[in-house]
């Protein structure tokens, strides 16, 4: 399927705006997922987070795994190793599971990671309708900051010790999105 639909006309959908199909798929995967782990309830500022940090890594992540044969910005390989066997031209297979596992994961740079891509995407393509939704998720999660447990308090030291949930600080709301879809991940 085509980044945007064109509905047979020259860059436009019947002479309106584009589709931005691939922002859409993106996110319609990313709220099967949460739904799926049901976690959260839909329709909160937590799922909203979640699901807006798992459409921008899903999305992200089709094109920097497939863009050359070298693997992702952050040096994680491609789908099928090192641009594998599964890779033809005009085709792109699905972003696999363990991919956005790691994308997702505590220990790597999220926030560098989809600055870089958004921007790289931003150079290659120019801006188009599913980058304006891109960085407009990217910018409310960066921006609402949301008071909840201190993920990264005391226990971090001490990881038997589970997170008090009383400490509570004002954060990012990335940083409550990317744990829950990092987790909705895992359980399905």
């Amino acid at each position: 399927m085509l980044p945007e639909s064109t509905n047979g006309t020259e860059g436009t959908s019947g002479g309106g705006l584009a589709v931005p199909m691939a922002w859409l798929c993106a996110e319609y995967l990313a709220d099967e997922v949460l739904r799926t782990a049901a976690l959260v309830a839909p329709g909160s500022l937590e799922y909203r987070a979640g699901l807006q940090a798992l459409a921008l890594t899903v999305h992200l992540s089709e094109d920097t795994d497939r863009s050359d044969g070298s693997g992702g910005a952050d040096g994680t390989p491609g789908p099928d190793g090192a641009g594998g066997p599964g890779r033809s031209a005009g085709k792109r297979p699905p972003v696999r599971i363990d991919t956005l596992l790691r994308r997702t994961a505590y220990d790597r740079p999220w926030p560098s990671w989809v600055e870089q891509g958004l921007a790289a995407r931003l150079a290659a393509d120019g801006e188009g309708p599913d980058l304006a939704l891109a960085r407009t998720a990217w910018r409310s999660l960066r921006d609402t900051w949301v008071r909840a447990a201190d993920l990264d308090g005391p226990t971090a030291d001490d990881p038997g010790t589970p997170v008090d949930e009383k400490d509570q600080v004002w954060l990012p709301a990335w940083k409550l999105g990317l744990p829950l879809a990092h987790l909705s991940l895992y359980l399905c």
